[in-house]
């Protein structure tokens, strides 16, 4: 199995969880209602996650977990090569379970602006999702 990044890896979401839960996919998107999604997405940078966790669904604090990966993933194909060349996000999914080693309690933010304009455009449409 090819090693595509080496980590530390982040999941951003307002779901409560704990140390040793895992995020599994199968569950609605966060960006498009009624889509069950098939794969998990992490990424290797506490920043992605954390604006991951700005515009997710829910009425939950935003939170940044650290998670470990238990089986293969591989790159992001949302953001990878069709919205930025290569992997500059290094954002990742997999098919297999994340698993929560701890949570960060503070993180690099983004503009507040941006982070509005972005739950306007979840809300109006994201264009299409590979799943």
């Amino acid at each position: 199995m090819q090693i595509l990044d080496e980590g530390p890896f982040f999941h951003g979401t307002k779901a409560d969880l704990r140390v040793g839960d895992l995020l599994a996919a199968g569950f609605t998107s966060n960006y498009r209602d009624g889509l069950v999604m098939n794969h998990i997405y992490f990424t290797a940078l506490s920043k992605g996650a954390g604006l991951a966790a700005e515009v997710a669904r829910g009425s939950g604090r935003p939170r940044v977990y650290i998670v470990e990966p238990t089986g293969a993933f591989e790159n992001d194909p949302n953001v990878t090569d069709k919205k930025f060349p290569g992997n500059p996000t290094r954002s990742y999914r997999s098919r297999f379970a994340l698993k929560i080693v701890g949570e960060l309690q503070a993180w690099e933010k983004f503009d507040a602006e941006f982070i509005l304009a972005l739950r306007r455009k979840v809300r109006e449409g994201m264009g299409e999702i590979i799943n």
